[in-house]
């Protein structure tokens, strides 16, 4: 049976309802390896951009971030995301929003998150841009993606919709790594660290999933802070 492709928007509507149950490799290793570059966070106000779920909004409000906010364009991740926070004091602010298209502050943010959202993303200048805006002057971006080798595989985000049993495939872009460093440049961002992380036995171990794809590189991390004003367009 051929995938059931849908817009981005629509296919996270319906991935709410399983997402964090689900046995999913990438999340197990973004869950490794971004907190070391993400730091202390306490005091800090957070913006977590394409927050889906909340599973790093609530992680940085109960980590004792001065103000945290997640803005998603999904009504079904986001419901998932409060339902999850009502039981946090102070509770982290949920927006439902285009996500190149944020209703934050400029320059108010010490930490901003992006995480599995950039392989979504067609259009990556004015994406980079908008987090760049809303980034304090000395503060960090922290990105997370699919490593672009997936696509050799022919892997892009995806999951079986139990309703049919039909895989579903919400839209994704084929972005490369030039891609990225490239507008993030022209977005006036630097970069602090880059690495890739490949499928190890530590991950085989909490995600069956995940040993299909044994040696090769998942997940690609980013860390960038203003460094030169955006290039005039």
């Amino acid at each position: 049976m051929e995938p059931l492709r849908l817009s981005t928007r629509e296919g996270y509507d319906l991935w709410s309802a399983l997402y964090d149950g689900e046995d999913n490799p990438l999340v197990q290793l973004e869950s490794r390896f971004l907190p070391p570059l993400l730091g202390e966070v306490r005091g800090l106000c957070v913006a977590d951009v394409g927050c889906g779920t909340g599973r790093w909004t609530l992680s940085l409000a109960d980590a004792g971030a001065r103000f945290v906010v997640g803005v998603d364009f999904s009504a079904g991740m986001l419901g998932r995301a409060l339902a999850k926070s009502r039981e946090l004091r102070p509770a982290p602010a949920f927006v439902r929003a285009e996500v190149a298209s944020l209703p934050l502050a400029a320059r108010r943010f010490d930490r901003v998150l992006c995480c599995l959202v950039l392989d979504h993303v067609l259009e990556l200048d004015p994406f980079f841009r908008e987090l760049a805006r809303v980034l304090a002057p000395e503060g960090s971006l922290l990105c997370s993606v699919m490593h672009p080798a997936m696509n050799i595989l022919g892997i892009e985000a995806r999951f079986t919709d139990p309703a049919s049993g039909r895989e579903v495939r919400p839209a994704s872009a084929r972005n490369t790594i030039s891609d990225y460093v490239m507008a993030a440049g022209r977005a006036g961002l630097g970069f602090e660290a880059m690495s890739e992380h490949a499928v190890d036995e530590e991950l085989c171990a909490v995600s069956p999933r995940a040993r299909k794809y044994a040696g090769w590189p998942l997940l690609l991390l980013l860390r960038l802070r203003l460094a030169l004003p955006p290039r005039a367009r």
